[in-house]
């Protein structure tokens, strides 16, 4: 984790060198670190939009076998293998973005700004939490999109309320930094998951899936 942190507080003063502001470098290291983890959020909007394919398939086998638990695994399971479906790469983003948010936060919180840069538009200091709670506001308003985004299944709609408000709450207490991180990893990742979505599509991936 140490090393993590070390290499994100590397990053953040070679962009601050070529910015000139601890805001936007935070801004530029999101957008990398997005870019490097846009195969993995493909892939789960590649199996989240799979997912929402089969879910009138779901439901069948769900009506079907309902009191025949182990038989509606066994269904399941065979359905997600021939249309090469990954219910649990979804969570792949998420795990990945854990070490880098605690790393970041690490780095944030200890970071040694200078008196007069520490700032960032209506933000006086980075390194604590929003005094506007504008970010915090803006965690809740992009969590819940990015999800509504890839969730298909109409049982998880409470989660999709529930998540982003608890997100919200702890950016309260955020650094505003870690806070503004977060945001523009919304941002982007909507635009991601926007695009991978249309293109996959286009391209007939999807089709191609099923086919195997």
């Amino acid at each position: 984790m140490k090393a993590l942190g070390d290499a994100m507080f590397w990053v953040l003063e070679f962009l601050y060198g070529y910015l000139h502001n601890y805001g936007w470098a935070i801004i530029g290291l999101t957008v990398l670190v997005q870019l490097v983890v846009w195969p993995l959020t493909r892939r789960q909007t590649r199996s989240m939009l799979a997912m929402k394919e089969l879910t009138p398939k779901l439901q069948e086998l769900q009506k079907k076998y309902k009191n025949q638990p182990e038989k509606l695994n066994k269904e399941m399971l065979a359905l997600y293998k021939e249309h090469g479906v990954n219910p649990l790469s979804g969570c792949l983003p998420l795990l990945l973005q854990f070490p880098i948010l605690i790393a970041l936060f690490n780095v944030l919180r200890a970071y040694p700004y200078p008196v007069d840069a520490a700032g960032f538009l209506w933000i006086a200091d980075l390194g604590k939490a929003d005094p506007w709670y504008i970010l915090p506001l803006l965690t809740v308003i992009t969590t819940y999109i990015s999800q509504k985004q890839v969730t298909s299944d109409p049982k998880q709609a409470q989660m999709l309320v529930a998540m982003p408000l608890v997100i919200g709450w702890m950016a309260t207490r955020f650094p505003a930094g870690l806070a503004l991180y977060w945001v523009v990893q919304n941002a982007v990742r909507i635009a991601q998951q926007w695009w991978d979505a249309r293109t996959l599509v286009v391209k007939g991936e999807l089709a191609r899936s099923e086919e195997r």
